[in-house]
Order: C-alpha cells, then structure tokens, then sequence
C-alpha cells in the first residue's frame, strides 16, 4: 500500500553524525518536526535552528516553501535564519581583516536565500553594507598597496552580498545616498579595477537606473558613454555583457523632451531619447561593439546574446517617432521632399512660376507621380498620413533616391514604361514595405526580458534600417517580375517579399551583404518549392488516408487539368497590338 500523500521520506544531515532517515508528515507544523529532529540527536534549543536544502542553493525550508519537499529528499539541519543573519551581522564588523572577509563571503552566498535575506536587512543590513562601501573600504584602501588581493576579495564580496539582498526586491532603490552613488561610480571609471568589483559595480549602476528615476538622474551625472566604453574593448565577456547592460538601461530611461548637451563630455543626463543615436554614433559604439564583442572569437552566451537584442530594439525604438507622425499635406517643406524623389527619377529641375500654365503643370505632375507608383496622382503627401509607416516611409524613399540613385532610377523608369496592369508602384511598395519592416523588426515595442534574437548584420551600418530598406525594396522589384504580378496581386507579392525576408534573417547574416546574398537564392520559384516542401513533410499530408485519397483522385484531377488546357486553346486569347512607337 502506498504511503500517504502527506508524508515524505526524506534524509537529514548534521554534522559529525549520521544521516537520518525520516517520514515527515507535511501536516505537522515545521517547527515540532525540528524539534524531533534536534531531540534525536541531543542538540538542545531547537528553536535556534532550522532545516536547509542539502543542494547547491542551501535554501531554507519555511512553511511557504515545505511543500516543495519531494520523496528521496536530502535536507541539513543548520543554524537558523535569524541566528545566521545575527552572527554574520555581528562578523563583518570585526576589527581581524580575515574575520571580515570570512564573514562577507558567507554574507554573498547565503544572501541568495530570500529567507536569510530578510532576516539580514531587518537588522539593518543592507545600511551597514552601503556605509561600508562609501566610507569603510577608504580605511582598507591604505593596506590595498601591500593586501591589493584581500582588499579586491573584500569589496568584492560586499558588493556581491549587496547585489544579491537587493535582487529580493524587500529594499526600495531610491533609499540610496548620493555618496554610495559616487562611490560605485567610481569603481566604474577607474582604468584598473578589480574584475569582480567593476562586474557588480555596473550590475548595481545597471539596477539603480532601471528601478528608479530619480537614480537614473544622479546616476547619469556619474557616469558617461566615454567612460564605460573601455569596458567594451576588453576581452572580458562578463564585463562587456555588464556594460552593455548599462548603455541599455540609460537608453531606455533617456528622457524624451529635448535638452541641450555638450558632445565634448557626452554627458547621458542631459540628452534626448532622439539623440542618443547621435551620442553613440559620435563615440562609435557600433563599431567597438562589432569588433570587439560580435565579431570576436569567442562565442556569444545568452546573456550577451540578450543584451545585444536589447540594444536592437531600443535603437530601432528611435525610428518610431517618425513611424508615428502623419505627413501635412499643406506643408510645403515635406512636399518639398517629394518633388526631390521626383527630380532625380526624372532628371528635371523646378519649374518657374511663369514656365507654361498652371493645367499643364498639374498634369506633367500628376503623370510623373502616377509612375513613381503614388495612389494619390494629384497630392502624393495624402499616402503619407496613414500611420504607420507615417513618414518614416518617406525617409526611406528619399534615402534610397539619395544613396542608390542608379537602382532607385531603374526601378522608376523600368515600372514607368511596363503596361499598366504589370507596373510595380514604386511609392505605394514603399510604403507598405516600411510598414511591414517595423513589423518584422517590431518597431516600437519594448523589448522581451528572454528573448536573444539580435541580428550582426544590423551592427554593421550607422543606417542600418534605411539599408535595410534599400535591399528589401529592390527584392519586392525583383518578386513582383518574377510572380509577373498585376496591381490586384499586391497584397499576394507582399506576403511572398515578408516570407523571403523572414526566411533570409532566420540564418542570422554577418553582414548585410550576405543578407542580400541569401536573397537572391529565394526567389519566388524557390519559396514555392519550399512552400511545397514544408506541406508535404507534415505529418497530416504522409498519413495513409490522405495518400489513399490523393492516389484515387489524381487521375480526375490530371484529366480535368488536359481538358482544361485543350478549350482554353479553342477558344484562343486575344493579344495587344504593339505599336511602331513602342518598344516591343
């Protein structure tokens, strides 16, 4: 007969003695459980004890966690919570320099259990930890010149213990004074610094931002791009994944009202959301990250992995503002622009005032905006109001035209010249085209907390995203010929140019070239294939009845298809007569 669900057979350590084997019924209160512990092996007050997991977290067993207690169990009977955090509390005071360190280590590993945690701080530790940091260690920097290792292990230790009381979330961050601040800072900007000091010094800086405003505020006085872009240039991957992981957390507390900055100092505090871009372009933080963390020989790990898709999105955040904002039709600036895109498609300057009639001058624009492939002939500025893409469309457009002039002409005049029904239009492709990259790239959604799904290639170029552009727009052109689509199969052509991108990022290319590399190899043709491919490799297509059932009807199928093709050859097709005027 089983044993009852409420009793566990677990194995209890002391040491010295032997394991003992024990039935503990889960319905007993922890505490007399204990108690029978301590009786079998004489140890008197059992209250000063408790039971720990015998694993490698040595968590406390309490009355919320207990049920977590599984047959085959081993558990340790140790010194209580309360009794650890008072002895400890009492250690790392001591005047011996090994007590201390001794005490602190202890401190580091047992602040993992939140039990232990939160024993410690209601002593008030977490106050004697800070007042250690910001005056404390100036007493033990005096023996640093003769005990520079046990002072590295010292502060290191305080800081891992710090580190890991304040990850319970028990103690609010903004309880923290500017001088614990400064002192953390500190540790961040100087040139040699013991690896594990700086590694918690920028996970604590890291925190401070993202859990309060007001540290990110006194935080971002202390510390600037200049200062922590050292850190990345290193060979350590921990302390470049920190780093990052700071850069990522001023990014994303960057206020979004606009204030004047001093690029000499590239202070972070007194920046805009919309020019951090240009602080980390002027310190060419893409390119330190590219050489010496993405392209580097050793392999990337999650957390880095992270950190950089992080970094992804919160630059191609900055995109959104413009995703958002509707073009003013009136606004003579912003057409401006499009008459730009218009005289470099069709090589022609500004008209005067007095060069011909107002008619004539509509129509000549309204045939050349009808081939660059507007919906709105008459005023192109109305296809930008939708949002999104809003006039980040129209960015992309004019970087093209701007940067790839020779291919952004051809594709205009090559649509200009095909009959109507075959024309790829150049504007309206662009705008859905910008409006599916946000989607893809999820323009303006904060970032996942698990998500490692960054892309080298986009560390490439300082416009990663107009480059981007620029290839998957020349894609569509090339799609739309090869499906030999028509104006009602546009919707049809998108979703084939969103598979190919999605299916050309799946392999993670190192650059944007190899990216517009794996394009060409999935051509329309190719999609189909795989399309076909994936179908028939699904368990519901190989199953005998569907196979039955395929087999039965073919033979139909293959004779409907023959007659089909022999009336469509009697009844004949009409073909348009070609002119001596066009090219045939």
């Amino acid at each position: 007969m089983p044993p009852p669900a409420d009793i566990v057979k677990v194995a209890i350590e002391w040491p010295g003695a032997f394991p003992k084997l024990m039935e503990i019924d889960q319905k007993k209160p922890l505490s007399a459980i204990i108690k029978e512990v301590c009786e079998g092996w004489n140890l008197p007050n059992p209250e000063t004890y408790a039971l720990q997991n015998a694993d490698s977290t040595n968590f406390y067993i309490t009355e919320k966690n207990r049920n977590n207690i599984k047959n085959g169990s081993i558990l340790r009977l140790t010194t209580s919570a309360a009794q650890m955090a008072q002895q400890l509390h009492e250690r790392i005071q001591s005047s011996s320099m090994d007590m201390k360190l001794d005490a602190l280590k202890d401190l580091a590993n047992s602040s993992r259990d939140i039990t232990f945690a939160q024993e410690f701080i209601n002593l008030d530790g977490i106050s004697l930890l800070t007042q250690m940091v910001e005056s404390g260690t100036e007493r033990y920097q005096k023996l640093q010149k003769i005990m520079k290792p046990c002072f590295g292990d010292l502060l290191s230790f305080t800081l891992t213990a710090f580190v890991e009381l304040m990850d319970h979330g028990i103690v609010s961050w903004d309880t923290f004074s500017v001088a614990f601040i400064k002192k953390i800072a500190s540790y961040v900007c100087k040139s040699a610094m013991d690896t594990a000091v700086l590694q918690r010094s920028l996970a604590i800086l890291e925190s401070m931002v993202l859990n309060s405003q007001d540290l990110y505020q006194k935080v971002a006085q202390e510390i600037t791009i200049g200062q922590l872009i050292p850190h990345l240039q290193g060979t350590d991957q921990d302390i470049q994944t920190y780093t990052i992981a700071v850069i990522n957390a001023l990014f994303l507390k960057a206020p979004e009202e606009k204030r004047q900055f001093d690029e000499d100092s590239v202070n972070i505090l007194d920046c805009p959301l919309t020019e951090m871009a240009h602080i980390l372009a002027q310190k060419q933080l893409r390119s330190i990250i590219l050489s010496n963390v993405i392209r580097s020989n050793k392999p990337i790990n999650d957390e880095m992995a992270h950190q950089l898709y992080v970094l992804q999105v919160l630059t191609f955040n900055l995109l959104e503002d413009r995703m958002m904002t509707k073009m003013d039709p009136q606004d003579q600036a912003q057409r401006d622009i499009i008459f730009e895109l218009r005289r470099i498609a069709f090589d022609v300057e500004c008209e005067s005032n007095n060069s011909g009639s107002i008619e004539k001058r509509k129509s000549m624009y309204t045939r050349d905006y009808k081939k660059l492939g507007f919906i709105n002939h008459v005023n192109p500025a109305v296809d930008f109001t939708q949002i999104p893409p809003g006039m980040l469309a129209l960015d992309n457009m004019l970087y093209f035209a701007r940067h790839h002039q020779d291919a952004y002409i051809r594709i205009v005049l090559e649509n200009s010249s095909r009959e109507d029904k075959h024309e790829c239009p150049f504007g309206r492709s662009s705008i859905e085209l910008t409006k599916m990259l946000c989607e893809i790239l999820k323009v303006g959604e904060l970032p996942s907390e698990n998500c490692h799904d960054f892309h080298p290639m986009f560390f490439t170029h300082d416009r990663s995203f107009e480059e981007f552009f620029c290839i998957c727009i020349q894609l569509l052109n090339k799609t739309w010929k090869e499906m030999r689509a028509t104006s009602e199969d546009f919707n049809k052509v998108m979703q084939v140019v969103k598979e190919q991108i999605t299916r050309a990022l799946t392999i993670k290319p190192n650059s944007l070239d190899q990216f517009k590399s794996r394009l060409q190899n999935l051509s329309y043709t190719e999609i189909l294939k795989l399309r076909q491919s994936e179908r028939m490799n699904q368990e519901d297509f190989q199953s005998r009845p569907i196979l039955e059932l395929r087999e039965k009807i073919q033979p139909e199928i293959m004779e409907l298809i023959k007659q089909q093709r022999l009336n469509r050859l009697c009844e004949g097709t009409c073909f348009r007569k070609i002119s001596s005027r066009r090219r045939q």
